[in-house]
């Protein structure tokens, strides 16, 4: 038994930011319908597969769920997604907020089909505003919500995050708000409309730390996080690789400078508290820096292990596999799946019980179970042979 066993969650979203909100929720029990155009998910052909529309990119965030193709443009597909919203307890989109009006699945409407459905519209821009209803996609948010000039307050040029951090940072946001609405519906047996908004939710995460402090009114400083916008905070250089090491409180540093034998510097005015440490933070990283050069990435490791100073290593993408803590805990799972063959599954951030979340339901084929979810919902073969018809 799971959290979300028996919910139902109908699934309109495509490429990452809808799918990964809607896998949560799968992964967390629920029965979650994709409900896909008869092109499928964008995703279906984006990188590497061994089928035609079960790519890489598709595998990684669908599965848990079933299949159901329903072209939206013609009438006997709405009335077969109006007859699965009548019994629904949750219907998750990410389309623009017009667009769904225009196909007729607007809040109101649903809610007053359902009056007890959440309904969960992920849109780009919260939908009141200017910015309401334009197209949004990571790489666009990560330079709109601050995230490309934090590379600037640095002192360099804009970059961009080299993974899809506003999409995946934007559906976590949106399966722990679709969680809460959930509970409140069972709490006053009501619907709920749920708008998860990527651009203020990445404005949100960003500023979290860099509002520093603005956050006063009238501001005490500028925006910017010292210590984040550091030009030394960086993996440091070993005699043999690279090191990641925080030493954060009084005593961290204390046994550092110990350590390497610059015990003078533990009474250091520019280092002796944390907040001369921020004020100085460039010159305590460079200082760290140099001395972390003289020694090979294990016998640092070894070393700051002993002492309690977190550290790690910097782990390459194809490293991953070989972390002794993720093979000791089966992160990377083996699932057989029914056309694909032998998959690597990734494990979540979740255990419930000591126990890892499952895969209930391999990821599907498009519209693998249409038939299987409409002849649950009641309709005859004729029925589904006409909201199937192509």
């Amino acid at each position: 038994m799971l959290p979300l066993t028996d919910l139902r969650v109908l699934d309109l979203t495509t490429v990452i930011f809808g799918p990964y909100t809607t896998q949560m929720l799968g992964d967390f029990g629920a029965d979650v319908i994709k409900i896909e155009p008869p092109e499928g998910d964008l995703t279906r052909h984006l990188g590497p597969g061994r089928s035609p529309g079960m790519s890489s990119l598709y595998l990684g965030c669908n599965r848990n769920k079933r299949s159901v193709v329903l072209d939206l443009k013609r009438e006997p597909a709405k009335r077969a997604l109006w007859r699965l919203i009548e019994s629904a307890d949750a219907i998750v989109h990410n389309v623009r907020p017009q667009k769904m009006a225009a196909l007729g699945f607007a809040p109101d409407p649903v809610m007053a089909c359902n009056p007890k459905i959440v309904y969960g519209g992920l849109h780009g821009y919260w939908e009141d505003g200017p910015y309401g209803g334009r197209p949004a996609f990571d790489d666009v948010i990560q330079g709109e919500s601050g995230v490309a000039g934090t590379f600037m307050a640095r002192g360099g040029e804009p970059e961009l995050m080299p993974t899809i951090v506003a999409d995946k940072t934007a559906a976590l946001l949106a399966s722990t708000g679709l969680i809460a609405a959930l509970l409140q519906r069972f709490r006053t047996d009501k619907g709920v409309y749920l708008e998860t908004s990527m651009f203020e939710g990445m404005v949100a995460y960003t500023l979290l730390e860099h509002q520093h402090g603005t956050i006063f009114d009238p501001k005490v400083t500028d925006t910017g996080y010292p210590r984040a916008l550091s030009p030394s905070r960086r993996p440091h250089t070993t005699s043999d690789g690279y090191i990641c090491m925080l030493a954060y409180t009084d005593d961290q540093w204390q046994r550092f400078w110990s350590l390497v034998d610059k015990a003078e510097l533990v009474t250091d005015p520019r280092f002796d508290s944390l907040s001369s440490r921020s004020n100085n933070i460039d010159a305590l990283y460079s200082l760290a820096g140099e001395v972390l050069s003289t020694q090979s990435t294990q016998e640092w490791l070894d070393v700051l292990g002993d002492a309690d100073i977190p550290a790690g290593p910097v782990n390459r993408l194809d490293d991953l596999r070989h972390d002794s803590h993720l093979k000791a805990t089966g992160f990377f799972r083996s699932y057989e799946h029914p056309s694909e063959g032998r998959l690597e599954v990734l494990d979540t951030a979740f255990r419930l019980d000591r126990q890892a979340l499952p895969v209930r339901q391999h990821h599907p084929r498009l519209g693998e179970h249409s038939r299987q979810v409409l002849a649950e919902a009641g309709f005859s073969d004729s029925e589904m042979d006409e909201i199937l018809a192509r």
